[in-house]
């Protein structure tokens, strides 16, 4: 039987992938500063954080696989934090994982190493170019792994675009709610940009198989099956059955509120959302299909349905905070954003 270690494995995608390695039956060590929402006979789980070396040399024992999901994601919006846990925490684990003598390393990155792309769709041979804080740490995660590859430990990077799913909350949650109220909700200029998301199972999907893969590599994960954000977010309307309307707002007096309202806290937006919210970005899922056999189940549509449908059974729980978790894994407060429905 494999053992792996799912670094972050109480977040809202740790928790993913740790359940269906148990449905496997594989033997699963979960190492979070939290405990996941549920427990099973194959599931170990120890609570530490990333930045302590002893931690994470305890958590290593017997490992032969480790997926690193670690991340302070962009609302965090915390520079410091961004740098001492996703760079300087995934030093520690690969300096581990490398001494242990892993099989191997699963880096999940973040498609924010793109920044804004000069186009798309986004290749393997596309250049990554962060735009912001969030981005250029998890880069300098990649390049850790490289470095470690380099040593001689087999690291696979996995660069998600945006993951939706079943517990997904964090600022989807703002725009589940607006929905389920009935409230407007906004679009950048036309909303013809091109976006597209992940499902957390296929997500999950390709990060099993790229730690069983022969090879190494990086591969770009999202659906095959997207369009433009106006297309999606009216579509997710007529799922619900709700009165709100796709509202267009000017590019870029958006934008530059967002990014003012957010530096002076007053929104619980982080500069990403600012800068990628009316833009197109979608990946070439070409390498992760040929070498991983990666096939996505979900399209853009049927993921905001699925995970919206599971928001207004779980909804009362939700805001009452007992289901809270992650910031993935929690509602938030929507601060300003409040009055944004008003003025659509």
């Amino acid at each position: 039987m494999t053992t792996y270690l799912v670094a972050g494995g109480a977040g809202f995608f740790g928790e993913v992938l740790v359940r269906k390695l148990l449905e496997r039956g594989e033997k699963v060590v979960c190492f979070d500063l939290n405990r996941p929402h549920f427990e099973h006979a194959n599931l170990t789980v120890l609570q530490g954080d990333i930045r302590e070396v002893a931690a994470v040399e305890q958590a290593l024992e017997g490992v032969d696989v480790v997926h690193h999901n670690v991340a302070q994601v962009p609302v965090a919006k915390d520079r410091d934090l961004f740098w001492s846990v996703n760079r300087d925490g995934t030093r520690n684990l690969l300096e581990k994982a490398a001494e242990k003598g892993v099989r191997r390393f699963v880096y999940t990155s973040s498609s924010a190493v793109f920044g804004v792309p000069e186009q798309n769709p986004v290749t393997a041979a596309t250049s990554p170019a962060p735009r912001e804080a969030y981005g250029e740490a998890k880069l300098a995660g990649e390049h850790l792994c490289h470095d470690y590859a380099e040593r001689g430990l087999s690291c696979s990077i996995i660069r998600p675009r945006t993951v939706l799913g079943t517990g997904r909350l964090g600022i989807f949650q703002i725009l589940f709610e607006w929905i389920y109220q009935g409230r407007n909700v906004p679009v950048l200029g036309k909303g013809d940009n091109i976006y597209q998301f992940v499902h957390s199972d296929d997500l999950a999907d390709a990060c099993i198989a790229a730690g069983e893969a022969e090879e190494a590599g990086t591969f770009n994960i999202g659906t095959d099956r997207f369009g433009s954000m106006r297309d999606v977010l009216e579509k997710l309307v007529q799922h619900a059955g709700s009165k709100s309307r796709v509202k267009s707002v000017p590019a870029g007096l958006a934008e530059f509120g967002m990014k003012v309202t957010s530096a002076i806290g007053l929104s619980p937006l982080g500069p990403y959302h600012s800068l990628m919210y009316g833009r197109s970005m979608y990946f070439d899922i070409a390498d992760a299909q040929a070498k991983l056999g990666y096939k996505p189940v979900y399209s853009n549509d049927e993921m905001f349905a699925a995970t919206y449908d599971w928001y207004c059974a779980n909804r009362d729980q939700i805001l009452s905070g007992s289901l809270s978790g992650s910031k993935h894994q929690s509602a938030m407060k929507q601060r300003i954003l409040t009055l944004v429905p008003y003025f659509l």
